[in-house]
């Protein structure tokens, strides 16, 4: 098949799977509001009660959405839904429990298809069991299509075709710095974590591929040493604003996500590119304590996971998968984000990005919702081919506007 998305002869244009969990019922009512009239919109899920219910609750527009029972262990009806369907776009995790038989589906019928995982294992496996099989069928697989790491993916993008226009050469020491956060802890996200370190504890080699730098590189003899990409472990002060910084928690999913986009494409944001993603406490000592603050807590967090006894306790107080934040505090929340890089020729450019709303629910649910757009309505404007791809390989600029659109703020200025 070649790569174009298949046409309306097939019955769905796109599909939420997972549509009664927390966020799948974000992603339909976004949907709802914003999908063009005309688009074939589907719900699917196991629960074909639990999916009529959240259909209830969306605006009239949804009311005739179809209703598909699919589980996701099921291949046949997986394989029946993915045939049937040009896009889904899933919610089910934890991914490596629940993703991969989708992800087969879908490649295997050409359908394009976007999820919300911040794993690096199941992105792993993913690339092994079905890039091939989806570059033959023209299906578009794109992983990390929310707060995890669209931000990161576009805004370094973005900075690259700043650059590019600007004729300041590629790409250097890039560093993305969250600069205001506000928001609930995603209970998915805290039981895809979970999983990781158990998976790791259990297997040496898989602990080693976590730890890896370029673990989603499609060509691991062709890149740079790991040494030279080093995850930030300690707090360090920014040279330029005087901030202190400690890592960012999702910067071990999304610098791996960035690589593979640069290495994807042929390495066009530059062989020099060396990318780490971090978190500001603040300017001066009061900054300095709230670095050092957001480096034990991840200590703590990941340790006391790794721990049976610590992880009882922890997780009676995190919140569990399918919970969320109440609508106040969606809305209340926001994400800002400062991506800086410096060029071969020495010039800086940065990306700011920028939205309202919960990241991990609110902005996410646009973003996931705008990606299944993206990939139902703009095959035409999209870059590259079929694959497992990232958001820059499979949607690129295309996918910036369309988040622009939506509210969200991708900027590049040069300083």
């Amino acid at each position: 098949m070649s790569d174009s998305a298949p046409g309306r002869a097939r019955e769905h244009d796109l599909v939420v799977f997972g549509a009664s969990g927390f966020v799948g019922r974000l992603t339909a009512a976004y949907l709802a509001e914003h999908a063009p009239a005309g688009t074939r919109v589907a719900l699917a899920g196991r629960s074909r009660s639990k999916l009529e219910a959240v259909r209830a609750t969306l605006p009239a527009a949804a009311r005739d959405w179809p209703i598909v029972e699919a589980d996701s262990h099921d291949a046949v009806a997986l394989s029946a839904l993915a045939r049937a369907s040009r896009v889904i776009v899933t919610t089910v995790g934890p991914y490596a429990r629940h993703g991969l038989p989708l992800v087969t589906a879908c490649a295997e019928a050409g359908t394009h298809y976007a999820d919300l995982t911040g794993e690096t294992l199941f992105m792993r496996r993913s690339i092994d069991t079905a890039d091939a099989v989806a570059r033959e069928s023209g299906a578009r697989i794109v992983h990390t299509c929310g707060f995890d790491s669209i931000p990161s993916d576009l805004g370094v993008l973005a900075l690259y075709e700043a650059a590019s226009a600007a004729g300041a050469g590629e790409l250097g020491e890039t560093t993305f710095v969250v600069t205001g956060l506000g928001g609930g802890v995603s209970g998915g996200t805290i039981d895809s974590m979970r999983g990781q370190l158990d998976e790791g504890k259990a297997d040496r080699d898989a602990r080693r591929l976590a730890a890896d730098p370029y673990a989603l590189s499609p060509d691991r003899s062709a890149d740079p040493s790991p040494r030279e990409e080093r995850d930030p472990t300690g707090v360090s002060r920014d040279p330029h604003t005087g901030a202190w910084l400690a890592p960012f928690v999702m910067g071990l999913v999304n610098t791996r996500v960035v690589r593979r986009s640069n290495a994807l494409q042929g390495w066009r944001y530059g062989r020099g590119l060396r990318y780490r993603e971090l978190m500001s406490g603040g300017r001066g000592p009061l900054g300095a304590v709230k670095a050092a603050g957001i480096v034990a807590m991840l200590a703590g967090l990941f340790g006391g996971l790794s721990l049976k006894p610590t992880r009882k306790v922890l997780d009676r107080v995190l919140p569990s998968p399918g919970e969320g934040p109440s609508e106040e505090q969606r809305e209340k929340g926001f994400f800002r984000i400062d991506i800086t890089t410096t060029t071969a020729s020495g010039r800086r450019f940065r990306c700011r990005i920028a939205a309202k709303g919960d990241p991990g629910y609110k902005a996410t649910a646009v973003m996931l919702g705008q990606a299944g757009l993206c990939l139902a309505e703009d095959q035409d404007r999209l870059p590259g081919a079929g694959g497992v791809l990232t958001p820059a390989t499979a949607m690129g600029g295309v996918l910036t506007d369309r988040l622009r659109a939506a509210g969200q703020t991708y900027d590049v200025t040069e300083l």
